[in-house]
């Protein structure tokens, strides 16, 4: 091909046309081995009061990832137009590869190639170039990635075991990919004990259920125990991540492990107990399993002497994976002690960085009474006659030792407020400071919500592990396809585990000095969920526990402050556990406990309780809270893009398209329709960016339609033109320049009654060069204002 030929080219072009043709020629296998356009990372979501918008600018994605098999990439291949150098893509290659964490990245602009190896030979050169008809193949990549991650010759049989992959086609996402990866290469070199750490909401079950998969498919692990404390975690992943295992699969019950099944769920309070004749799990050998999978291993396994523990010490041939969100890190307990260093570590910020992870927003409510503190009147006597106490009260007293019916009421009518602004039927989860003030605050919002409550007695339901009415309903409350319940109260019971992908309110009203069972709270809200519209969740805190957001052990690297001893002394209580359920009691019990620690009550209905204080915040780009509108968040994108007004004032009018600018915008998270409901819905498309932006008064698009038509602009054309071009003005002023610039307007009345498209643009202007400068020329006259105010 003649190279200036070759330089019109499009990007998409150079790839079929050169790239993809090399690469195969290579040895690569175009179904199973090269994937093209993948989308690494969505981008980030954006909110700003009850709006969102996905930031598409900061999305990952790759033109080429390269595996030995699905699931296993090997490289990445970045590709570029002819008008950029070969290497010009390099960088941004090698970005997705550490992200991929893979050794090879490469950038082709369709003459060559340019490869970085990150797992280069002392002695050779970190980049080189390679002809078209030079691209490595498939095994000398594969022993490059064997080089990178130290594979031995006798483990890649096992690090080289396939996937599972459902007939939909569905992937591990690139996180997922690298977690599952390392913890089978981990297990491929000999190590027993593996600690993956991923945040609520990245689909940790799924990515046990690959490791499970690809160890009992190599043979390495042929009997498997999956081990969970909630009843919950089991018969959800019974029925979801884990189907595919089919007729080779059993949840432990009857107080037995049956040998003829080789996946075996189980929950610890099944197998153990306080009693020798309650462990079942030593009626098969120590060496009956293979693989134990421990989920949320921040809870009972996590502590020494925990009696689950020993299920975990009486198979410890076995290699043991522990999963959680929140490695617990404390002076009594440890995690990376017992597992070691994570092999892989997925925090909530990245998750929420990359778009896979909800965003949120904080209402943080201050109430008199919890900030100023109340004191009883000398002799004073609550509700039940009780004298009560003579001291002050404050935050950590409500509803712990000081019962205020008013201020109960206050938090009732406050959530269902907002409920109301927002979706009355959003699914919400409101934390309480133990069962009796879940049940109190269930009578609240009963009231609070009035005929949503009346119209369907199921509206909001305490589930509590006490109550069999609440817990029943919790399948319902979960199951995105169920309206009702839209509130639970709880107390503990829905902090860990429960899959609430649709929850996108959580109300704080309880005190939380523990990070752990905060992390645990705030990942019910974190899933998102585009079929049913949760795209980000808003915290609602009463109790200042999202001040925990501003620590930064929040979403840093865990830290082993504890160390076992050789000595006999018994394991403290964990001081920060907040009452984080370790149960041992009966398996079918997901109780969630009364930590009211035998205190005694004052109940009293007479003392009034107001609203101080409410501030709103919202995650920054640096994954800090911060506090601004969805204004302040698009006037600083449309800055970064243009510096001042006169520049943007001059893309606008030298834009052939306004669209064209608008598509970009939006790709920085800029949503017009997000910006017209903030300023106003009759201002046009340029007036609601530069007024955001730079300040400039805004004109509504039917006065700058009013404007075009009071200078007879129009009398240079036929009366056909004429009319066609005055109905475009029409439509300018009732929907914007998006809609005038849309080829589909024509078909559309008023323009019906003038003729087909064709007709309008051949009969009126002599053809399309002609109506596109009219539609040009029309826009100019629209935006004159901008040219010279």
């Amino acid at each position: 091909m003649d190279p200036s030929e070759k330089k019109r080219l499009s990007e998409i072009d150079v790839c079929d046309l050169f790239i993809t043709p090399a690469i195969k020629k290579a040895g690569w296998d175009q179904m199973l081995q090269i994937r093209r356009e993948v989308t690494l990372a969505p981008g980030p979501i954006v909110v700003r009061g009850n709006l969102s918008s996905r930031n598409k600018k900061k999305r990952k994605f790759a033109d080429y990832v390269l595996s030995l098999k699905p699931g296993l990439p090997l490289a990445v291949v970045e590709a570029k137009d002819n008008g950029h150098s070969v290497s010009s893509g390099l960088q941004q290659a090698l970005g997705y590869a550490e992200i991929l964490d893979v050794p090879s990245a490469f950038s082709s602009n369709g003459d060559a190639f340019a490869g970085h190896d990150r797992a280069v030979l002392a002695g050779q050169p970190t980049e080189t170039d390679h002809g078209l008809d030079d691209f490595p193949p498939p095994d000398i990549l594969w022993d490059r990635y064997r080089r990178f991650h130290q594979i031995a010759d006798d483990e890649q049989d096992l690090v080289s075991q396939s996937y599972h992959i459902d007939a939909s086609g569905k992937a591990p996402r690139y996180y997922q990919a690298d977690a599952i990866n390392r913890t089978v290469e981990a297990v491929a070199k000999g190590q027993k004990r593996v600690l993956l750490v991923m945040a609520t909401g990245t689909g940790k079950t799924y990515t046990t259920f690959q490791i499970i998969w690809r160890l009992w498919k190599a043979g390495t692990a042929k009997r498997i125990l999956f081990l969970a404390d909630r009843n919950i975690l089991i018969d959800q992943t019974l029925v979801n991540d884990f189907k595919p295992f089919g007729g080779q699969m059993t949840k432990i019950k009857n107080r037995k492990i049956d040998p003829a099944y080789e996946i075996h769920l189980g929950l610890y309070q099944a197998i153990t107990g306080t009693d020798e004749p309650e462990k079942i799990f030593k009626t098969v050998s120590r060496d009956f399993f293979d693989l134990i999978v421990i989920d949320e291993c921040h809870r009972g396994s996590a502590a020494e002497d925990s009696a689950w523990r020993e299920i975990l010490d009486y198979f410890d041939g076995a290699v043991q994976v522990g999963m959680t969100a929140t490695p617990k890190e404390t002076e009594y307990v440890s995690n990376i002690t017992y597992f070691g260093d994570p092999v892989y570590t997925y925090t909530l910020k990245q998750g929420i960085e990359d778009g896979f992870l909800a965003p949120y927003k904080v209402i943080r409510i201050d109430i008199d009474r919890d900030v100023l503190g109340w004191t009883p009147p000398p002799g004073m006597v609550d509700d039940l006659g009780g004298v009560i106490e003579d001291r002050e009260y404050n935050l950590r007293d409500m509803d712990r030792t000081l019962i205020l019916n008013q201020r109960t009421k206050l938090v009732a009518e406050r959530v269902m407020k907002f409920l109301r602004a927002t979706d009355p039927m959003s699914k919400t989860i409101i934390f309480c400071e133990d069962i009796d003030h879940a049940e109190r605050m269930r009578k609240a919002i009963v009231n609070a919500a009035g005929k949503l409550a009346t119209d369907n007695s199921r509206y909001v339901m305490r589930i509590t592990g006490d109550s069999v009415e609440g817990k029943a309903q919790l399948d319902r409350f979960i199951d995105p396809e169920e309206p009702y319940p839209v509130i639970a109260t709880t107390s503990q019971l829905l902090t860990t585990g429960v899959d609430a992908k649709t929850c996108k309110l959580i109300v704080i009203d309880r005190t939380i000095n523990s990070m752990t069972m905060f992390k645990q709270i705030i990942g019910r809200g974190t899933r998102i969920d585009e079929d049913n519209g949760k795209f980000f969740f808003t915290i609602m805190d009463f109790k200042r526990a999202t001040k925990l957001f501003r620590d930064d052990a929040f979403d840093g690297a865990p830290v082993v402050i504890y160390e076992p001893t050789d000595g006999d002394d018994p394991v403290p209580p964990d001081p920060e556990d907040d009452g984080d359920p370790d149960s041992e009691g009966d398996p079918d019990d997901d109780d969630d406990g009364d930590d009211t620690g035998g205190r005694r009550k004052f109940v009293v209905s007479g003392v009034t309780a107001r609203v101080m204080n409410e501030r709103v915040e919202y995650v920054g780009s640096d994954g800090k809270l911060v506090t601004k509108s969805y204004r302040d968040y698009a006037g600083k994108q449309i800055t970064e893009e243009y510096k001042s007004l006169n520049e943007f004032i001059w893309h606008w009018n030298a834009s052939e398209r306004k669209q064209a600018i608008i598509d970009e915008l939006e790709q920085r998270g800029v949503i017009l329709a997000n910006l017209a409901e903030t300023v106003g819905k009759d201002f046009g498309d340029f007036d609601l960016l530069v007024h955001v932006a730079f300040g400039a008064p805004p004109l509504t698009r039917r006065e700058r339609a009013e404007r075009v038509k009071k200078r007879d602009y129009f009398a240079q054309y036929g009366d056909k033109a004429r009319a066609v071009l005055e109905a475009l003005l029409d439509k300018y002023a009732d929907e914007g320049v998006e809609t005038i610039e849309d080829a589909k307007v024509l078909r559309l009345a008023p323009f019906t009654a003038l003729g087909t498209p064709m007709e309008i643009i051949r009969g009126a202007f002599g053809g399309k060069p002609a109506y596109e400068a009219a539609l040009r020329a029309l826009e100019d006259q629209i935006y004159e204002y901008a040219a010279n105010e």
